[in-house]
């Protein structure tokens, strides 16, 4: 059964791999079924003297002042989004809508984005995890320290279905700001002038405690318009699982006689979008390919080739091929159509399991359809239960995407104690949101397209 921390609050016990994840698995059992959603905050805590504060347009977002978060940048880039709160999924964020500079009304980018999964299978093939599905991955809320929420306010959350009902109200929710350096930087051939400009993200995130480990889910909201998230691991390897005598970990501590078994972290996201306030999105797929120089040419040649994709598709990366989502309604200054690219992070792909074997999945909405592995959702007899069963050649008329980035972790030295962060995670880029750089100076506006005579 999970026990309590110096906090207070209920965890699993570390007493072994095996047994601490048996014992939360029967806590589990022994609660209600079903994972409540839309579980929020108790009160909102104050951190470190926060910024001050701005006058606030009408929300883009339909949810109330305690459940919104907002935030106008310096840059004049204001963020918008509702949240809620999962025993499973942890933090959910909503409606989430993007209004730059120049642009008189909020850009709506996303219905919903939230964890799908954290499968942990270990290199001994004696255990794999699925952390949020398996084993209640919102459960494991922490309370913040205001020093690790700098400049910003934490809120308190009320995690449903918590391990102690007394003890259900988690100061565990940071909104604050982050600076992330040049933004851009222009001199051109004259030393006259230098346009630069020094660029800030709304960060967003929770940490959570599953067994030993620690994730810090974070969001960041950029002031250009993109969207990068993360999911960092720390807190503690094993204690107990020092026996990976046989090459399939790394020696720790004095000698050679306590080997860490190595594991691999396979993250996923679901990401409902609605650009422009549409879920009719499409999916396209571009491919480069460069060929050796031709007679009489100086440099090989790239050809960049478009592929819409029409159908459910479990997605492989490859060198120079890069997804798109674009806005079936909606179009910039330019008339071109908006739309955001899909940029992941460093990844090891793992391919012990079907559904962890792509990068990406373009499945077709579906209710019930919410986690990556083991999902819980009552789809119907026969619906299988990870994402690449899902793709079965629905057309694609609501895509959702499913983003996968795997580390495979062989511990070190330093790994102890207490483990340094290893991040995981992608960002979504803005392409066409905007007619032009949403941060350009008043001095550059005029100079969208070819450039003008004499320039």
């Amino acid at each position: 059964m999970p026990v309590k921390s110096s906090t207070g609050a209920l965890r699993a016990p570390r007493t072994s791999r095996a047994r601490s994840r048996a014992a939360l698995a029967l806590a589990v059992g022994a609660l209600a079924a079903g994972a409540a959603a839309g579980a929020g905050p108790a009160a909102a805590q104050p951190a470190a003297a926060p910024a001050r504060p701005q006058a606030a347009p009408a929300p883009a977002a339909d949810c109330s002042a305690a459940y919104r978060i907002e935030r106008k940048l310096a840059s004049g880039t204001t963020w918008r989004m509702c949240w809620h709160y999962e025993s499973k999924a942890g933090l959910v964020l909503e409606d989430i809508s993007y209004q730059p500079p120049g642009e008189t009304r909020p850009i709506k980018v996303l219905t919903s984005a939230k964890l799908a999964q954290i499968h942990v299978p270990y290199d001994d093939g004696n255990v794999e995890y699925d952390d949020l599905t398996g084993y209640d991955f919102g459960k494991g809320l922490m309370d913040l320290a205001p020093g690790e929420c700098p400049g910003g306010t934490i809120k308190t959350v009320r995690v449903p279905d918590a391990w102690d009902p007394q003890d259900a109200d988690v100061k565990g929710l940071c909104t604050t700001t982050r600076a992330r350096g040049h933004a851009y930087r222009m001199q051109g051939d004259s030393a006259a002038k230098v346009y630069q400009a020094q660029g800030k993200d709304l960060l967003v995130y929770t940490v959570n405690q599953v067994g030993w480990y620690e994730y810090i889910t974070e969001w960041r909201f950029q002031d250009d318009g993109t969207i990068t998230t993360n999911v960092g691991a720390t807190g503690s390897l094993s204690p107990v699982d020092y026996d990976a005598g046989d090459g399939r970990g790394w020696p720790l501590g004095k000698g050679a006689e306590a080997y860490a078994t190595s594991h691999s972290h396979n993250v996923f996201w679901r990401l409902n979008f609605a650009l422009d306030g549409s879920s009719k999105t499409k999916i396209e797929q571009y491919d480069s390919k460069v060929s050796p120089p031709a007679r009489g040419q100086e440099a090989p040649t790239n050809k960049t080739t478009r592929t819409r994709i029409t159908k459910e598709l479990a997605g492989d990366a490859k060198n120079m091929r890069w997804w798109r989502v674009v806005s079936g309604t909606g179009k910039n200054k330019d008339g071109h159509p908006r739309s955001y690219e899909l940029v992941p992070g460093a990844t090891t792909k793992y391919p012990g399991r079907s559904y962890t074997k792509h990068d990406v999945y373009f499945t077709q909405y579906a209710k019930c359809e919410q986690y990556a592995s083991n999902n819980p959702g009552n789809c119907g007899a026969g619906h299988g239960r990870s994402v690449d069963k899902w793709v079965d050649g629905q057309t694609l008329t609501h895509p959702v995407v499913w983003m996968n980035i795997g580390f495979h972790h062989v511990a070190r030295d330093e790994d102890q104690q207490p483990m340094p962060v290893h991040w995981q995670g992608f960002s979504l880029a803005p392409r066409d949101v905007t007619a032009m750089n949403p941060l350009t100076p008043k001095e550059l506006a005029d100079q969208n397209g070819r450039p003008r005579d004499g320039s």
